[in-house]
């Protein structure tokens, strides 16, 4: 038996540990001292030097099963080579991929979130291949597969392996693949009571202790939940846990469903007038009361017992750095104006993009989809395909005061059809404050992704508002045929109405033909650039939204956007990204002939025929060493 003294929670050590020191001398033991046998190290996987944990803690260890095996199975999963290339998030890209491809979602880790946690990012897979795009042994060792590849499409559970929130499971859908940055858990049949007992186990206070024991701070890794101990349920228990999950998983849900960007989403908070349903703090709140639930179940299948809980949770938090308030309150992003969030819906509206019959109750809700459903293609609040959109458009909506397709006047039309009122000036809001709004809030997981383009004058003082989705290679030849081309015209007719006064013009008529003699050169420089750019613009929903947009990147008038675009495109021009199909429109020749020596770019532009496979080097003949009949 030896003896170890633990003073991280005393300011003063030295005197601390003077006084400890004293207390063994005399036989006696306090809450700083510990008597340990060194053997019982060897209970816990990698031995860690735990003197302080309970014997409760050790035992279980010990008499429990873990958690890999018993119809359970935790894997990491593939790595990708280049997520520039090959990943992209849920609004960027077409559901078809190239040739036999589909877009699939893509686990990938995420910020901490217990029980739910939406899925943006997305990849091609290749059904003839059986692989995704950008796995590394897809180019070169074709038959070399990703790996766990025999789990993905199953329903399960995923975390993010590294994370200083602390360990937070949550709802896999199926139809997923899954990351080496996002693990994921499965159970035999997929039986989806099951997989909600063990989220609900597996985000308990009770697991998270025993997988801190084992684990360097905030790297979960996959060895350490694979021997992380789990009690064995009794039917009664497994239907308890699974329904506290089923519950907090549904509870979590409802917060994402004003989320713009959400799988979930509905429509904006502002909308949930005096609702019963959506009150986030109540829901926080019943949250923490689930939480607790499950805490509790969770202590007692462990034997973890009232009378050495507190003591074990406070021993365990200081040995491993965890912040007490990550158990008691999921991560909440930066949270958002709800002006703000009820504006941009309304230009969704106006786009097409969202529907507002489900705020007037003229089309109701899809019902709540189970944990485990696959993610849908459109989110509840966007338009059904084939319904008629709010206002019909081809694409480009503009900025112009009295034009049949001003946003600004679109969007108070939508505010009155939903009886919502505001007092902001919706075309100073529109120019001033949106783009950088929704710059931020279609950015995740370090790509950014607007997918509402303003490309404006040099004052600003008209813009016309592109929609991502609906960009084709006309695009730009129809905004300045049916927009600037007019609205130019326009101007000029004016202006030489003010001309003929001449000398009769009153002061504010100079002023203003000073004013649209600027307006016009501004139009005529939009016009010309977009005339420039439009004969080789070949716009590919596959290439992803900031490489789309490079080209037109000093249209853009929101600075950080434009100098971003502005370094794409010399990247493009420089020949970094010839793998995007705007690459081939642009420099044919340039990619063609790399096509030659770089098979994934032959598979990526269709043009495998080009490709010519090198030489093999030959093999170094291996003879015996001659005897030189040295005595060396």
């Amino acid at each position: 038996m030896s003896q170890f003294l633990r003073l991280l929670n005393e300011s003063d050590k030295a005197k601390a540990l003077s006084s400890a020191c004293a207390l063994v001398r005399r036989g006696e033991l306090d809450s700083h001292v510990f008597e340990v046998e060194p053997e019982s190290f060897k209970a816990i996987p990698g031995e860690p030097f735990a003197y302080w944990v309970s014997e409760s803690v050790v035992h279980a260890f010990v008499q429990l099963p873990p958690f890999e095996g018993n119809r359970r199975v935790a894997r990491l999963g593939g790595h990708s080579s280049n997520d520039e290339r090959w990943l992209r998030l849920s609004w960027e890209s077409s559901a078809a991929g190239p040739k036999v491809g589909v877009m699939v979602p893509y686990a990938k880790g995420g910020a901490y979130s217990r029980f739910y946690a939406d899925i943006h990012l997305q990849l091609h897979w290749d059904k003839k291949r059986e692989t995704y795009h950008g796995f590394f042994g897809r180019i070169g060792r074709p038959n070399v597969k990703p790996e766990s590849v025999e789990h993905y499409f199953r329903p399960g559970l995923t975390w993010p392996r590294r994370t200083q929130g602390g360990l937070s499971l949550r709802a896999m859908p199926a139809g997923c693949i899954f990351a080496d940055k996002g693990p994921a858990a499965f159970v035999a049949d997929d039986d989806p009571e099951e997989l909600l007992a063990l989220l609900a186990l597996a985000n308990s206070r009770a697991f998270g202790i025993l997988v801190s024991l084992q684990m360097a701070f905030g790297s979960y890794e996959v060895g350490v939940i694979q021997k992380t101990p789990v009690p064995d349920l009794s039917s009664a228990l497994k239907r308890q846990l699974a329904e506290l999950a089923s519950t907090a998983w549904s509870l979590k849900r409802m917060l994402d469903t004003t989320t713009e960007t959400s799988h979930a989403f509905s429509f904006p908070a502002a909308l949930f007038r005096h609702s019963t349903v959506y009150a986030p703090s109540a829901i926080e709140a019943e949250l923490t009361g689930i939480q607790t639930q499950i805490d509790d179940l969770a202590f007692d299948l462990y034997g973890f017992f009232d009378e050495g809980r507190q003591s074990i949770l406070s021993d365990i938090n200081v040995a491993s750095n965890v912040d007490e308030s990550s158990y008691n309150g999921d991560q909440a992003g930066e949270e958002v104006p709800s002006l703000d969030a009820l504006l941009s819906w309304t230009v969704g509206v106006s786009f097409g993009r969202f529907d507002w019959r489900l705020v007037t109750g003229e089309r109701e809700a899809p019902p709540e989809p189970d944990p485990f459903d696959p993610l849908p293609a459109k989110s509840p609040g966007m338009l059904p395909d084939g319904a008629e959109p709010y206002h019909r458009h081809a694409g480009i909506l503009v900025d112009d005061p009295g034009h049949e397709h001003n946003l600004p006047r679109l969007m108070a039309d939508v505010l009155e059809t939903v009886d919502a009122q505001v007092d902001e000036d919706l075309r100073r809001w529109l120019r001033r404050d949106f783009f950088k709004y929704h710059l931020q809030q279609y950015s995740k997981s370090r790509r950014k992704a607007p997918i509402y383009w303003p490309l404006a004058t040099s004052s600003s003082s008209y813009t016309l508002w592109l929609y991502y989705p609906a960009l084709t290679d006309q695009t730009l030849f129809t905004a300045v045929n049916d927009f600037v081309e007019p609205k130019l015209k326009q101007v000029e007719s004016e202006l030489g109405n003010l001309r003929l006064a001449g000398a009769s013009r009153s002061r504010g008529d100079e002023k203003r033909l000073e004013e649209l003699s600027d307006f016009r050169d501004e139009l005529a420089d939009l016009r010309d650039t977009l005339l420039t750019i439009a004969p080789d613009y070949k716009p590919n929903h596959d290439d992803g939204v900031q490489i789309t947009a490079a080209p037109l990147w000093p249209l853009f008038r929101h600075k950080p956007w434009q100098k971003v675009l502005q370094e794409t495109w010399e990247k493009l021009e420089q020949g970094d990204y010839d793998w995007a199909h705007l690459a081939m429109a642009y420099w044919p020749e340039r990619v063609r002939e790399k096509c030659v020596t770089d098979k994934s770019l032959s598979i990526a532009h269709d043009l495998e025929h080009l490709y010519v496979e090198p030489e093999a080097a030959p093999k170094k003949a291996r003879g015996r060493k001659k005897n030189t009949g040295s005595g060396e």
